[in-house]
């Protein structure tokens, strides 16, 4: 049986959703629906990038300077109305998952 594909965005979202409803793999459900399962895999990659934040470098400049007996100086770091602040010692694995955060507020 030929399997159809999806059409659009809207499209593909109506299935993904449909197969979500069902807690069937979309694969398994795109075989049960007569869609092409390459065909949605695409299009769920494809929305699912869509989505994604976009990301951007920024440069970290010292807010104040170190004082004496102090490491390093503080860094803020401004991403629309948060603010994090961390010393030059900051723990670089924690800080990517705490702006992850910040950005999905």
């Amino acid at each position: 049986m030929q399997r159809r594909k999806i059409r659009d965005a809207d499209d593909a979202r109506a299935c993904l959703a449909g197969a979500a409803a069902t807690g069937q793999l979309p694969r398994e459900w795109a075989q049960d629906h007569g869609i092409d399962g390459r065909s949605l895999y695409w299009w769920r990659l494809r929305l699912a990038a869509e989505s994604a934040p976009s990301l951007r470098m920024v440069e970290l400049v010292p807010a104040l300077a170190a004082g004496p007996g102090e490491r390093g100086g503080r860094y803020l770091i401004h991403s629309g109305q948060f603010t994090v602040e961390v010393d030059a010692t900051f723990d670089e694995p924690a800080l990517t998952r705490v702006l992850r955060a910040v950005a999905a507020c």
